[in-house]
Order: C-alpha cells, then structure tokens, then sequence
C-alpha cells in the first residue's frame, strides 16, 4: 500500500518564511540566535536573513517541528512567529526558485544605489 501510494502523489518541496520575535525592550539578537540555532536538530535547510529566515524541506510535518522548536527556544515572556508555508509538488529548491526568476530578469535579484 505504502509504495502505491508513493508513486500516487509526487515528492513534496515544502518551504516556509519564519519569523521570531520576542516582544521585549531590550536587544532582541540573543532570542533571535536561540531560534536559528534551534532548527539545526531538524531535516530542514534554512538560510537567516534580516527580516526573516526561508526554510526548506521535504515533509511538511518536520517543517512545522522545526518552526515550533525555533518558538519554543525563544525566552521571553511574549513571543511572536509568523509561518508563511507554500507546499506543492515537485523537487525544486530555494535557490533554484531564485535562479529562474534572475533567468527571467536576465540579472542578478539584488540591487540598489551605486
């Protein structure tokens, strides 16, 4: 049954937006390391940005763990997370979203003043 099922429905690239932040007065970048340094118990790959970080995985289930791990690893008396997940078929990964996108710009997806 398993195997039927396999070839039933595609491999799954899931990928998510998340973002941590403890509610606090004071400088926020020790929580913040907490929550990245969490997701390294997990199947995920991550990349940490300023705003927030993109993960990437196979299973939407250790995507979810992960995300909840880095929530929990945050101590602060109020904390905040925002997961914006997108699962579809298929095996594409992150940078190879970003390599068709600069394919279709003909440049690099950076930018600004000189």
């Amino acid at each position: 049954m398993y195997f039927a099922l396999a070839t039933e429905y595609p491999m799954m690239t899931v990928f998510a937006l998340l973002r941590v932040t403890p509610i606090t007065e004071s400088d926020p970048t020790e929580a913040v390391a907490a929550a990245v340094d969490a997701l390294e118990e997990y199947d995920v790959r991550y990349e940490t940005t300023p705003m927030a970080t993109t993960l990437e995985a196979d299973d939407v289930s250790e995507l979810f763990a992960a995300c909840a791990a880095a929530h929990d690893a945050v101590d602060a008396a109020s904390v905040q997370t925002l997961v914006q997940v997108d699962e579809k078929p298929g095996e594409m990964a992150a940078e190879e979203k970003v390599t068709a996108v600069e394919s279709e710009l003909g440049r690099e997806a950076t930018g600004g003043p000189d």
